[in-house]
């Protein structure tokens, strides 16, 4: 990608707005599923660390939905987004080098970024 901050604002809004659409779908869908594994009860998949103390349960299907959510979220961000602005650059690539146009030059570097470099290359000297 391009690195413009106009995508990474997409990416965002987008990856967060699907956010809530997974979690609705583990919530009605996988929730269920992963419960009746553990049994009728919702907790079946928890373990209690004190008898007695609520707040001593380890919700294993909570831990287990957190990565369901996040593995389809990112896949969904990586084939929505990812995968066709890649296809779409090669598409413009291909299509400049048909032209016969030559790529275009980088912009030259700014007064900080050459300062940066020398630093950089003053501390590598030093080191060796």
């Amino acid at each position: 990608m391009r690195g413009n901050v106009l995508d990474l604002a997409i990416a965002v809004v987008i990856g967060t707005a699907f956010a809530t659409v997974v979690k609705t779908v583990v919530d009605n869908l996988v929730n269920p599923l992963v419960a009746s594994l553990g049994g009728s009860n919702v907790s079946g998949l928890s373990w209690q660390i004190v008898d007695g103390n609520t707040k001593s349960i380890i919700d294993f299907a909570a831990i287990i939905n957190a990565f369901i959510v996040f593995f389809l979220t990112a896949l969904v961000v990586y084939f929505v987004l990812v995968v066709p602005m890649k296809k779409i650059q090669d598409r413009r690539a291909a299509a400049a080098a048909a032209k016969g146009e030559p790529e275009p030059e980088p912009e030259p570097l700014t007064m900080d970024q050459q300062l940066l470099i020398e630093i950089r290359d003053a501390l590598k000297s030093r080191q060796q």
